[in-house]
């Protein structure tokens, strides 16, 4: 699932993939599943049951160079899951709820949203500052941002934000995937 308003920007992302491919253009994702990062990876049944938590993973080794994170060790899990049923022994990992902040991030990032649709630019522009504030190293906020307010999501403050991130001790609210 893309976490996007633009929907054209994220099919050529998904070309080639033969599993459906969604586009959560009102970030619910990140409440729902208290994610703070992408990508982020959780697995879940034809039961609609959660059987392995929001996990830092990757699908391809595409950003291996910038993460130092290798996708085999994931691929292999997948693997066993479908076709032994084998999950890893981190399933069980629980997930903390969001905190305060964290709550009134997404709030406000919502409420920015909103703003930016209905052409309140300066409306937009409060609640966006106000959610990188209260939540600084969620991507799902600050990066997600970006884009909204004309600013390259692959450009320069992404790098920043990347930096800030790895000065911070890369906060995950998940399963983190060891660098390789």
């Amino acid at each position: 699932m893309a976490i996007d308003e633009n929907v054209a920007a994220v099919a050529p992302l998904a070309e080639g993939i033969t599993y459906p491919v969604l586009v959560d253009t009102e970030h619910r994702l990140p409440e729902l599943y208290a994610v703070n990062n992408v990508p982020t990876v959780v697995w879940i049944d034809e039961d609609d049951r959660i059987v392995r938590p929001n996990a830092n993973e990757f699908g391809s080794d595409m950003f291996t160079e910038f993460t130092g994170i290798r996708c085999a060790d994931h691929m292999e899990q997948v693997r066993a899951w479908v076709r032994d049923g084998i999950v890893p022994d981190d399933a069980g990992y629980e997930v903390p709820d969001l905190d305060d902040d964290e709550i009134d991030a997404r709030l406000h990032f919502r409420l920015a949203v909103h703003a930016r649709r209905a052409g309140n630019d300066d409306v937009a522009e409060r609640h966006f500052d106000r959610a990188k504030a209260l939540a600084p190293h969620d991507f799902t906020i600050v990066r997600a941002a970006m884009p909204l307010t004309g600013v390259d999501p692959f450009g320069p403050a992404f790098f920043e934000l990347y930096g800030v991130f790895e000065a911070a001790g890369s906060p995950y609210r998940g399963i983190r995937r060891p660098r390789t």
